[in-house]
């Protein structure tokens, strides 16, 4: 039977060159992406993947246009406000990573909502890349840890990965089995740096509003073919 991965993230990248090609402005392929989105969702729990996470909106996506930007928080509003029944009907558990607090009032309001509604469900986790950095978070966890260890809460020499680890805003999320980047752009761009530490990768051409079931079903058979030694090496490498 073949491997299927429990977490799949994806760098959901490319809405601006598929507008683009089509004489269209950047905001038609924004909501085009978020149509995807939806369709990536839904054939997600199809296919019965327990974890998706998605990289919605970096911290360093603030330095786009201020047009750019109100239209990107009004097409998460409208995510949210839209979809946020179905995801909870269909038993989707909403979970948002990244920073909030200089968020606008209303967009945290929303997520802490989507969050609220659908903690206790378990069919399936959505995982939502908000405002997310991962120099920051770790730089953030590591604030933290030196602030308890300051106060004698925590024994600097006790300090593991799996200490810090869970000072990260992915504690109690499983590490990606497969990360996935449309538009054919192969680099992470600040995306779950320490999680993917043995993640395996598939870049594919397409362009993020074009990614459909027949690229995730591709990109998990990819993944199956895999042969995943976590730093060791294959059995029959060992006995020969």
């Amino acid at each position: 039977m073949a491997v299927k991965p429990v977490h799949v993230a994806i760098i959901m990248d490319g809405n601006g060159r598929w507008a683009r090609a089509r004489g269209l402005p950047r905001t038609a392929g924004h909501r085009a992406g978020v149509e995807a989105l939806r369709n990536t969702v839904r054939a997600a729990g199809d296919m019965g993947i327990r974890w998706l996470t998605v990289y919605a909106f970096s911290s360093e996506n603030w330095s786009r246009p201020k047009s750019e930007i109100s239209d990107l928080m009004g097409l998460l509003k409208l995510f949210i406000r839209r979809d946020l029944a179905e995801l909870h009907h269909n038993g989707v558990r909403v979970r948002i990573v990244g920073e909030r607090h200089d968020l606008e009032p209303d967009i945290r309001a929303l997520l802490e909502e989507a969050e609220s509604l659908t903690r206790d469900n378990d069919a399936m986790n959505l995982v939502i890349a908000f405002n997310y950095g991962s120099r920051n978070e770790i730089a953030a966890a590591v604030r933290r840890l030196a602030s308890e260890a300051a106060r004698g809460v925590l024994d600097p020499q006790g300090i593991t990965a799996e200490t810090l680890g869970a000072y990260l805003d992915t504690a109690g999320i499983p590490d990606p089995d497969l990360i996935i980047r449309t538009s054919g752009e192969q680099r992470l761009s600040n995306f779950l740096l320490w999680q993917a530490a043995y993640s395996e990768f598939v870049f594919l051409p397409c362009n993020w509003p074009d990614f459909g079931r027949a690229d995730l079903a591709a990109a998990i058979d990819a993944f199956a073919a895999r042969d995943r030694r976590f730093g060791g090496v294959d059995a029959r490498e060992a006995v020969s």
